[in-house]
């Protein structure tokens, strides 16, 4: 399977603190990749500079393409899109509003379909499309954070920590949201402290720490590895091994 993400020797510093070292990913066409590990190990960061948010040293190809020199929206363009931690929506605009802002380069028939794309995996966010997007739960602002991203028909889609605050009930309505992407052709690089989740729903797994991955491998074999069982699975792996 030929990658559709590869970076290639890494390295991310904040001034002469280095953040990431020496780190190697793929991601396929049609796959969910997933890197799992504590906070502060470099994730996040990891995220930004392949987003071009950070600057990075080493080698970044997307599509084939070296996007080390192109600027955020070109890599958008190119079809590579970030779900930040944060959301960053615009709290005084209303959904429909939100969603817009990220069909910019998009022709406004395709755009049209990317509405129904958008609500189709999200109904809620169609019932409240004129509804303010800061007076929207937690839940339904990660839905709108995501779907603001997929209006641009990405084709990969870079989702950091997705879960995060959220209800169970909510994260499992968000990864199974996450499934039916991979589904629809869209690749899915996934950061998230919910290890347990992100595992079952990955292809494969990376594990981060301090910067730099020690473990990658399919998703299974790296939710059955005794180190990351101890580490970041805890007792829900426990019991669902009968341990």
């Amino acid at each position: 399977m030929s990658a559709l993400l590869s970076v290639c020797d890494v390295h991310v510093s904040y001034g002469k603190v280095e953040a990431v070292r020496s780190v190697s990913l793929d991601v396929a066409g049609n796959e969910i990749v997933t890197i799992i590990g504590a906070n502060g190990a470099g994730k996040s960061t990891l995220l930004n500079a392949i987003m071009g948010v950070l600057p990075l040293e080493g080698a970044t190809t997307f599509a084939g393409t070296d996007i080390g020199p192109l600027d955020i929206e070109d890599r958008v363009a190119a079809g590579l899109c970030l779900v930040p931690e944060h959301r960053e929506l615009f709290g005084t605009m209303n959904v429909e509003d939100n969603l817009l802002l990220g069909a910019f380069r998009i022709a406004k028939a395709a755009a049209a379909r990317s509405f129904e794309r958008v609500y189709a995996l999200f109904p809620r966010l169609k019932e409240r499309r004129k509804q303010l997007a800061g007076t929207l739960s937690g839940g339904e602002q990660q839905m709108l954070a995501m779907g603001r991203a997929l209006m641009g028909a990405p084709k990969l889609l870079m989702l950091d920590e997705p879960s995060l605050g959220l209800a169970p009930i909510i994260v499992a309505d968000i990864f199974r949201t996450i499934g039916e992407l991979r589904a629809a052709g869209v690749s899915v690089l996934l950061v998230e402290q919910n290890a347990q989740a992100a595992l079952k729903i990955a292809d494969r797994a990376y594990v981060m720490e301090l910067g730099e991955f020690i473990l990658s491998g399919s998703a299974r074999d790296i939710a059955s590895n005794q180190r990351v069982a101890a580490s970041y699975l805890g007792f829900q792996h426990e019991a669902a091994s009968g341990v």
